[in-house]
């Protein structure tokens, strides 16, 4: 079994695999979470093991408790127990303004966003803390700038969600300071990622690019290199923090 475990949700694509990607580079044993594209997800385990790392991937919605659960027990069985969370899987449904939104989106967007991140966390806390048995570990929140300034006439509701990802952060961060365990956040800013798609607007960085002060989108690569400072001992006196990756923003 490995000792330095780490586990990416939505690691097939964007911040998640770029993360996964570097992580391998870095000795962690990946397991690369995914919802439906197996093919991207196997592709960035593929890679690892290709450079001499070890990396599984595996499906499940965090949306779904039991899905979550199984997750957790597959890593356990196949790479060891967890050390380290990235919780970057994340819903985005088409820009409209709320008065448009019915309750069913809203759900779904709180499902896979929120409570999916709290899912992954609460099984990783059983794994980790040192009040269950565990050698400590940390876990990194994927939030985003939309929890700051609200994403009006887009999607609110995606805002909304990460603003609970931040609170929960922040929260946990406190619960389990104590048993060894950190819990920071990356906030990033307009990333060129494939999320923006399911928004309805594949090329949105390039519109919204002038607001930022660095005048350019970001790449999920430097995102990426925030998260893994957030993992490692460089950042072992950090936690209930956030690093905005946002280009000044």
């Amino acid at each position: 079994m490995n000792s330095q475990v780490l586990i990416v949700t939505g690691g097939g694509r964007g911040i998640g695999a770029c993360t996964a990607r570097l992580a391998g580079s870095r000795g962690y044993a990946v397991c690369v979470n995914y919802l439906r594209n197996r093919d991207a997800a196997a592709g960035v385990a593929d890679e690892i093991v290709a450079q001499g790392g070890a990396a599984i991937a595996v499906q499940g919605d965090v949306a779904c408790e039991a899905e979550v659960v199984a997750l957790f027990e597959r890593v356990d069985r196949e790479l060891g127990r967890p050390i380290a969370l990235v919780n970057n899987a994340a819903r985005l449904e088409p820009q409209m303004r709320l008065e448009a939104m019915d309750g069913a989106r809203m759900g779904r967007m709180f499902a896979a966003n929120a409570i999916g991140t709290m899912l992954c966390a609460r099984e990783a806390v059983r794994r980790m803390s040192l009040r269950h048995g565990g050698g400590g570990g940390a876990i990194v929140n994927v939030s985003s700038g939309a929890a700051r300034y609200g994403s009006p006439g887009e999607y609110v509701d995606y805002a909304a969600t990460k603003g609970a990802v931040e609170t929960f952060t922040i929260g946990l961060a406190r619960e389990v300071a104590e048993e060894g365990i950190r819990v920071n956040g990356v906030r990033p800013g307009f990333i060129h990622t494939e999320l923006h798609a399911a928004g309805g607007e594949p090329d949105r960085v390039e519109r919204v690019k002038t607001l930022v002060p660095m005048q350019r989108g970001g790449q999920p690569e430097e995102v990426a290199a925030a998260i893994l400072w957030l993992l490692s001992a460089e950042a072992s006196y950090v936690t209930g923090a956030f690093i905005d990756v946002a280009g000044g923003r």
